[in-house]
């Protein structure tokens, strides 16, 4: 652990169902760092009060708190803890290795997540009378072919970053657990599937991340 730790309780504000969460739940997790998490967003709202907008101009979650640092992105408060409590565990050692890590984190955010969060609304989020069988099979057929990307990379390495578990798994892998559990048509993709196995052995994984989103299911 960095000699900058906070002496501090750190604070998350956000929702445990919001995927962008669940990535930072799953990192302070994975270095044993406690965090009290402050509901917000979805069904609790608070995002429009002046306290939070003060915090986080976008009124969005997550917004995380360290001290006197307040941030929000999901992807970067990821960053900063792996930096600063995971140096050569969740941020790799290497400048070669942590900018390959960086990379993974952000093709998630620009390439897979402008699909997979409408899949999800579709699958999930949409009352049953309001889904379309045809945007839901054009959505999943598109993230398919982005998850072959994943698909593609894990044939040449076991984790994104490249030997080991790292910061470049958390994004993508958040997304995972929702990829296999929605009633989707999914391709057939080997090392993505053993991916998500690997993923599923680590404690941190299934308690911030393979949790239930039935609160999130639309209903008619």
């Amino acid at each position: 652990m960095s000699e900058t730790a906070s002496v501090e309780a750190m604070k998350l504000w956000g929702r445990s169902t919001s995927v962008n969460v669940q990535k930072v739940l799953w990192a302070l997790a994975e270095l044993g760092l406690e965090v009290e998490r402050i509901d917000a967003g979805g069904s609790y709202g608070g995002l429009d009060s002046a306290s939070y907008s003060a915090m986080n101009p976008n009124r969005r979650i997550p917004t995380f708190q360290d001290g006197d640092l307040v941030l929000w992105e999901s992807n970067v408060i990821v960053r900063y803890l792996s930096a600063v409590y995971g140096r050569g565990m969740l941020h790799p050692a290497s400048a070669a290795d942590a900018a390959v890590a960086d990379q993974w984190m952000d093709w998630m955010q620009t390439t897979l997540s402008p699909v997979f969060i409408p899949l999800f609304w579709e699958a999930v989020r949409k009352p049953p009378s309001q889904r379309s069988p045809e945007r839901l099979s054009k959505l999943a057929e598109e993230a398919g072919q982005i998850y072959a990307i994943l698909d593609a990379r894990l044939a040449e390495t076991p984790w994104l970053g490249g030997q080991t578990f790292s910061m470049g798994d958390i994004p993508a892998g958040a997304t995972l657990y929702r990829w296999f559990t929605m009633d989707i048509p999914r391709p057939d993709l080997p090392r993505l599937a053993e991916w998500f196995a690997r993923l599923s052995e680590r404690p941190a994984y299934r308690s911030t991340v393979m949790t239930s989103y039935d609160p999130l299911r639309g209903r008619d």
